[in-house]
This record gives structure tokens, C-alpha cells and sequence, in this order.
């Protein structure tokens, strides 16, 4: 049984990731090579200052937490079951779209290449996730699924604790400029994280932000 697999009976798991292997093996090898750079920056600092042992443990010490890091990437993973979220990194977790207390938008902003996210927040410890609705790099970039921006929307639809409507309404609006075959940057996210102002690493649109922006769209 593979890791989309499920018991008889349970609801279908979708993917909201895509599994690109080659992009996959690059983003690895970035991370460690990042890593590894950095690592021995600080250990070649240290060790001018405090001799080569030193060097060593600093470097190690620096390496670890960010090959750690790598490592997670790498083996996060993110499944629709139902009106459910299923993250995988070291275990597995389950955020409920409906019972979520807090919805946002997230913008990452990283080199002139923007994410946007649905933060979901079930208001428990360990119960907050990130999923990437599109990413978008000058006039290009691409998003998720049609068919897994319908199911998350119309899990969102019946979240009346965090008005996931308006959450909703905005994943609807990005469908519906699709069908049209509307320009990347005619879209509803390119436009929202257009909107977003540069210079910051993270934005966060609560509720209130999103919902003035969803009243402009058409």
C-alpha cells in the first residue's frame, strides 16, 4: 500500500505537491551544497580564530540544523483527504479546512519569485499549515491543480469560523479566469501577490485584507 493509499472506504487522497523528480534532485542538491558552503564559512572563520578543532565543531554544529531543514523540505509533503489536510514531514498531521479557527493569505517573496499560501491555523499546537496555492516569477509562473484549487475551495466553503467563504470565493475567481484563459497576470493570485510590497521576505492578508480585495474582482 503506498502513502496515497487508504484504508476502504476513506475519502480520496488528492495531492496538493508536485512530485518532479528532477526539480526534486536539484533542490536537494542545492540545500546540501548550501549548506556545506555556509557550514565551512563559519568553521573557517572559527578555526583562524581558535585553531582547527574548534573550526571543525563549529562547522558541524552550523551544518546540522540546516541539513535538517533540507531535510524536511525534501520530505514534506501535503494530501486533500476529504475536507482534510494531511502534511507529512517526520510524522503525520491533520488539519480539518472546516474546523480551521484562522485563515490567511500568505506572499513569500524570495528573489523576485512570489508564493502565495493559504495558512490554515486549527488554533492548536502543531496544527498550522502552509499550502502553496501558485508561484509566480515575472509575467510567468504556475499554480495549483484546477481540480485541487475546486476541492480546497469547496472545503473552505463550509468553514464559517474563520468566513472561509472569502477564502473561497477568491480560489473560485482564480478558477474561473483559468476557464477564460485569462493571462497569468491577469489572474486573481498574480494580482494579489502583485499587490503585496516588496522588500518583505513574508506578508500576511487576514481575512479582512483578502475580503476587500475579493469585492474588486469581477
Amino acid at each position: 500500500m503506498t502513502e496515497q493509499d487508504g484504508v476502504k472506504g476513506a475519502p480520496e487522497r488528492l495531492p496538493l505537491f508536485a512530485e518532479d523528480a528532477k526539480l526534486t534532485r536539484r533542490r536537494a542538491w542545492s540545500g546540501f551544497i548550501g549548506a556545506v558552503i555556509v557550514a565551512a564559512a563559519f568553521g573557517g572563520i572559527a578555526g583562524l580564530i581558535g585553531g582547527q578543532l574548534v573550526g571543525l565543531i563549529v562547522a558541524v554544529v552550523v551544518a546540522l540544523p540546516l541539513l535538517y531543514i533540507v531535510l524536511y523540505t525534501l520530505r514534506r509533503r501535503i494530501w486533500l483527504e476529504g475536507t482534510t489536510l494531511v502534511v507529512r514531514t517526520w510524522g503525520i498531521r491533520r488539519i480539518g479546512l472546516v474546523e480551521a479557527e484562522r485563515l490567511d493569505i500568505v506572499i513569500g517573496d524570495v528573489r523576485g519569485t512570489r508564493t502565495v499560501s493559504l495558512l490554515v491555523n486549527a488554533g492548536k499546537r502543531r496544527k498550522t499549515v502552509k499550502v502553496d496555492l501558485a508561484v509566480f516569477a515575472g509575467t510567468g509562473g504556475r499554480e495549483l491543480g484546477a481540480l485541487q484549487l475546486r476541492r480546497v475551495a469547496d472545503a473552505l466553503l463550509n468553514n464559517t469560523e474563520a468566513n472561509g467563504l472569502v477564502f473561497s470565493e477568491l480560489l473560485v475567481a482564480e478558477l474561473r479566469s483559468e476557464a477564460r484563459g485569462d493571462a497569468v497576470a491577469e489572474r486573481p493570485l498574480y494580482r494579489l501577490a502583485s499587490a503585496a510590497p516588496a522588500g518583505r521576505y513574508v506578508q500576511r492578508f487576514p481575512m479582512e485584507a483578502v475580503s476587500r480585495f475579493v469585492a474588486t474582482l469581477e
